[in-house]
């Protein structure tokens, strides 16, 4: 059983509200999902939504066409004459994806139109199409609940375009109505009345069973699956790629085209393009969902691993994590000093392990970075701890009209360095004044990956902000964080942290 997967991120997820790739974007997006994901086959767009998006369109196509993968690219195009048809061809498309009525009442209601008059305009739109030398795929728009209320007018307009030029029924659920009960018996009817069809299965989250009403579609017959990365979509979303992928692999068995390494970073790239973040706890991209916080859980992967399934982190290229915090107990401890080869005897890992468990109780976060800085205190064994860079004192000023200043005094191994500069914000200004002082000092810089600013819902001005930043250094990533009243000066808590681990790594890789 082969599953044939199109994802339509470029179209249908950008219908995600405040959503809007930019042409680059989207050739870059097309091209990963293409050439390194292995989809086999993306929707990049609609037809006449915008000069941007037709510019969009014309570069991915010219990709495409260089490539020989432009049959692999589809266009949404409408019942509307020769317009959309036109457009599609004058932006290199080759494929379009005829958006028709599925369910009687949208054909009466928002066409008005009988039936009859809608299946003669959907032959003239894809004789045209092929006039055009262009392959055609067909949306029955609003499918289930076509399948719920009107089933007759499905079939009806499924009968009268079986023997059409159609590569591909799309059959939506558009609203997001279904169930995997109703999923399976719908695709069961129309599979055993079009047996020869393909069939392509289009879920929404909005009951959050897309993956569940995929599992029932491809069950009973459906040739290909729509997909979005990180379910992005309309309302709820779309059903995510990465969740049909390990659903093909570990459920189904099936044979598909898919590079499961290569999901995280399809969904981090898609995460920075829409600004729309992955919530934590998704499946296979989530931050969290390698990562366990319960100590029990920690002392049975010890034990044989009793507490992996399937999902190994690794597939995705990913690791597992263990979590500091009020439940994690000696083993997450044990397991985390372990990976930043920290040996303590018996005693001082129980004094570690009750500390974190109270910095837990009072709601601190606390990562791997942070351990140093614990046992220091705990066991007031600063010689364990190895602070070079101090941040003596900074000024940061901010005038309208005016480009942020910062001017900083730092010390490195007790040598005081002061150095200024201008930025885009103040934040910014800090950081260019710090490198220009590593410049000069010829230290490479790690990498800024991301930034999180926290602030309790509800907050006074006053509040404490928590700025989490990550970092990448050489084969280096991890996380630091700051707490502060003023945004600014969190992150620059977080960033003295940063300086500190990174030049204990470097110490180290001198030694």
């Amino acid at each position: 059983m082969f599953i044939e997967i199109m994802d339509t991120t470029l179209r249908d997820g950008e219908q995600t509200m405040g959503v809007s790739f930019s042409p680059v974007e989207k050739e870059t997006i097309a091209r990963m999902l293409l050439d390194e994901v292995g989809v086999d086959r993306i929707e990049v767009a609609s037809a006449r939504v915008s000069t941007g998006e037709f510019e969009a369109v014309r570069r991915i196509t010219s990709y495409a066409s260089r490539k020989g993968n432009l049959d692999k690219v589809e266009i949404l195009a409408f019942i509307d004459g020769t317009a959309s048809i036109d457009w599609i061809a004058e932006a290199g498309g080759r494929v379009a994806n005829l958006l028709t009525k599925g369910s009687l009442r949208h054909v009466r209601e928002q066409l008005r139109k009988e039936p009859e008059e809608h299946l003669r305009d959907i032959k003239r739109s894809i004789h045209y199409a092929r006039s055009k030398e262009m392959m055609v795929n067909l949306y029955l728009e609003d499918w289930s609940n076509g399948m719920i209320n009107s089933p007759a007018y499905v079939f009806f307009l499924m009968d009268g375009l079986q023997d059409e030029p159609i590569e591909r029924f799309m059959l939506p659920d558009t609203l997001g109505i279904l169930n995997p009960y109703q999923t399976a018996r719908f695709i069961r009817q129309v599979r055993e009345q079009y047996p020869k069809l393909h069939l392509d299965f289009h879920a929404h989250n909005d009951y959050d069973m897309a993956t569940g009403n995929v599992l029932a579609a491809i069950r009973e017959g459906v040739n290909g699956v729509h997909t979005t990365v990180n379910g992005l979509g309309e309302r709820a979303g779309n059903v995510p790629l990465a969740s049909v992928a390990v659903l093909l692999n570990d459920h189904l068995q099936a044979e598909h085209n898919l590079d499961e390494s290569q999901l995280t970073r399809i969904s981090k790239i898609v995460e920075t393009f829409s600004g729309i973040r992955i919530p934590s706890n998704q499946p296979i991209v989530g931050e969290n969902v390698f990562t366990q916080t319960c100590g029990v859980h920690a002392d049975g992967d010890k034990k044989n691993n009793l507490y992996y399934n399937d999902l190994l982190p690794e597939r995705f290229g990913r690791s597992r994590q263990y979590a500091l915090g009020k439940t994690s107990g000696k083993a997450n401890i044990l397991k985390n000093l372990e990976e930043m080869g920290i040996d303590l005897d018996p005693e001082s890992t129980r004094k570690i392990t009750e500390r974190v468990i109270e910095l837990g109780d009072k709601k601190e976060q606390i990562t791997k970075e942070d351990l140093p800085y614990i046992i220091a205190d705990v066991l007031n064994s600063n010689n364990q701890l190895h602070e070079p860079v101090k941040i003596l004192n900074y000024t940061l000023t901010l005038s309208s009209g005016l480009k942020p200043i910062a001017n900083i005094s730092i010390e490195i191994h007790g040598e005081v360095h002061k150095e200024n500069a201008a930025g885009d914000g103040q934040y910014d200004a800090f950081m260019r004044a710090l490198w220009k002082i590593y410049d000069k000092l010829n230290i490479e810089h790690p990498m800024l990956t991301d930034y999180i600013v926290t602030i309790p819902p509800g907050g006074q001005t006053d509040a404490l902000v928590r700025a989490n930043i990550s970092w990448k250094y050489q084969d280096h990533e991890f996380k630091t964080h700051g707490l502060d009243a003023d945004q600014t000066e969190a992150a620059i808590k977080a960033t003295e942290k940063m300086l500190n681990i990174v030049e204990n790594i470097r110490q180290m890789q001198k030694a």
